[in-house]
């Protein structure tokens, strides 16, 4: 983790708000393992300072994240597919550390929020993002299902007859139509977005900080548990990982060719 310029995780407070960017942009801010340990650990350095009132999560470089870095992963671990359950692991983690964090979280979104980015959007209390923005969850291009609660969040966001055109169909939503389903509460030109994300933060920094704790604690009881969400997402995401569809839809990927998938 940095405070301030250099690494792949950047963390900055302004005010009483805690600003915590995906610094990887020539990768579109893709994950690796160590970029997921370092973003659950500002997550809960934040949640655990008392002098901290809200975090917006960020990417830069004019996008918000554009997943996993499968690439990355598999060249610095070339015993990848053999350590999934370590990394699924991970992934998840980083999800219930912004769930479970006790100040409101806000997705500054620009650009891509691909796959497991869009889920780490979504799991943010609060959206806001650029007119150039837009959310895809693209896991069927690989043959794989959300594994970052997209399951769980969408349905309780657009409903499900939506999610499920997100889903199967991948559509790619732009930040306007975000804003139209209610996902995200304000679009603004990519050039003020921070300063939009920063005015909705000193918001949250006038109000009641255990209000708001009590608030998210309730609201997300209220809709079920998201662990529950999650341990389906990670039995079936497994099983899918281990798939020849996966290996034809990662290999096709990387060839840039359409897949060919036979449901093996």
């Amino acid at each position: 983790m940095s405070e301030g310029q250099g690494g792949a995780v950047l963390v900055e407070t302004t005010g009483a708000t805690r600003l915590v960017t995906i610094n990887r942009p020539a990768a579109r801010n893709a994950l690796t393992r160590e970029v997921l340990a370092t973003l659950r650990e500002a997550i809960d350095a934040a949640s655990a300072d008392p002098a901290i009132r809200c975090v917006i999560l960020g990417g830069a470089g004019g996008h918000f994240c554009a997943g996993a870095d499968l690439r990355q992963n598999m060249l610095e671990d070339p015993q990848f597919t053999d350590h999934l359950e370590v990394y699924m692991d991970a992934f998840h983690g980083l999800i219930k550390g912004i769930v479970r964090c006790s100040k409101p979280t806000i997705a500054m979104m620009d650009g891509a929020s691909v796959g497991f980015g869009a889920d780490l959007a979504l799991s943010c209390d609060l959206r806001v993002a650029s007119t150039r923005a837009f959310a895809q969850e693209k896991f069927v291009s690989v043959g794989l299902m959300p594994d970052g609660g997209g399951t769980f969040w969408l349905p309780r966001l657009v409903g499900t007859a939506k999610a499920m055109q997100m889903i199967l169909l991948a559509e790619r939503i732009d930040g306007p139509e975000l804003h139209r389903l209610g996902v995200v509460a304000q679009v603004v030109d990519a050039a003020i977005l921070k300063e939009a994300a920063l005015e909705m933060a000193r918001r949250i920094e006038a109000g009641p900080p255990l209000a708001f704790a009590a608030i998210k604690r309730a609201l997300y009881a209220s809709q079920g548990s998201i662990d529950d969400a999650l341990r389906r997402e990670r039995e079936e995401q497994l099983r899918l990982l281990r798939s020849a569809d996966v290996m034809e839809g990662v290999t096709a990927w990387m060839q840039k060719r359409p897949p060919r998938f036979e449901g093996k």
